[in-house]
């Protein structure tokens, strides 16, 4: 009898521990969930934003990609006018604020979130590291690349790469380099875009996007123009370069649905890959676009237009800083 009564006992005192901590674990899953989500994390507005990506984008890239094509006919249009370098430099600044005051931020409130244990993402600062290591890489992909389409690149007569083919001030290798290596970086960077569902960061992405691939669709029109392609080639190129973009979204949406978007899964996957998005965003603004330009012939040789450049690009940086107080 006393052994019934003592098992009792610990029965008894086993459902009274029970009850109290299971609703003590379920509200601290919940305070977890809803420190890790906050109030611009909503799944279901985040996917009509994505949709509403993936239209806008391919859109604006096959408006970018076009109007260089039809530049004979409307010179107002050819990549060469001042107004086109001075738009460029705006969208340029768009994009350098989207990745260091809008990805940049959203990647360290993931990896420093209160439901990630303290060892190690609150030990090492992996959001600088990975940015860091994607600028890095970035840079290696770019000159290897360059390298390969140097030694092995087409004759001047097909518009390739080891001609000295100087036209609107810019040579072929510029074209290769301008038009051709981006399309797997932004691929990667729409992976992460298409998995977060952080529809505050999403919507300054969807702009700073629509910029680039306006603008960097232009520059590739300019060089598909220049290299004179038949119409069969140059429609394959204006489709791979109009739905690369698209196509990452649809990718990052389907790894979005492999996981709980609440999860420390979730956070971790989410944030090492906007801290990458937000190194290769960095170098692309900075090396790819802004150096380029700005260490070209054309704005080295116009203070003016140097001047006026530049005040676009504060404006178009200073305009997403800006949006970084309410998204």
């Amino acid at each position: 009898m006393a052994s019934i009564t003592k098992i009792k006992a610990i029965t008894i005192s086993l459902i009274l521990n029970l009850s109290f901590a299971l609703p003590a674990t379920a509200l601290a899953q919940q305070q977890c969930d809803s420190a890790s989500t906050g109030g611009c994390h909503d799944k279901a507005k985040s996917l009509q934003l994505k949709l509403i990506a993936i239209f806008s984008i391919l859109m604006a890239s096959v408006i970018g990609v076009c109007l260089p094509l039809f530049s004979r006919r409307i010179p107002a249009l050819m990549p060469d006018r001042d107004l086109f370098v001075v738009v460029k430099a705006f969208a340029s600044g768009v994009i350098l604020a989207t990745g260091y005051m809008h990805v940049l931020p959203d990647s360290f409130n993931a990896l420093m979130s209160n439901c990630l244990p303290v060892n190690p993402w609150k030990k090492f600062p992996f959001t600088t590291f990975v940015a860091m290591l994607s600028a890095i890489l970035t840079l290696m992909t770019d000159s290897f690349a360059m390298s390969y389409f140097k030694k092995h690149g087409i004759n001047r007569k097909g518009g390739g790469v080891d001609g000295e083919k100087e036209k609107n001030g810019e040579r072929g290798l510029g074209c290769v380099e301008n038009g051709g290596l981006h399309a797997g970086h932004c691929d990667e960077f729409n992976d992460t875009m298409g998995a977060s569902t952080n529809q505050c960061t999403i919507r300054p992405l969807i702009a700073a996007l629509c910029f680039h691939q306006l603008f960097e669709g232009m520059g590739l029109g300019g060089c598909i123009l220049q290299a004179e392609y038949g119409m069969k080639t140059k429609a394959i190129l204006v489709l791979f370069f109009s739905t690369t973009t698209p196509f990452g979204i649809v990718l990052g949406i389907g790894l979005s649905n492999v996981y709980s978007d609440r999860s420390p899964t979730a956070l971790i996957v989410v944030g090492l890959l906007n801290a990458s998005s937000a190194g290769l965003l960095n170098y692309m603004a900075l090396v790819d676009l802004l150096a380029a330009d700005f260490m070209g012939p054309k704005l080295q040789g116009s203070m003016r237009l140097q001047a006026w450049s530049y005040i676009a690009v504060l404006l178009g940086a200073g305009g997403m800083s800006v949006m970084a107080k309410w998204a």
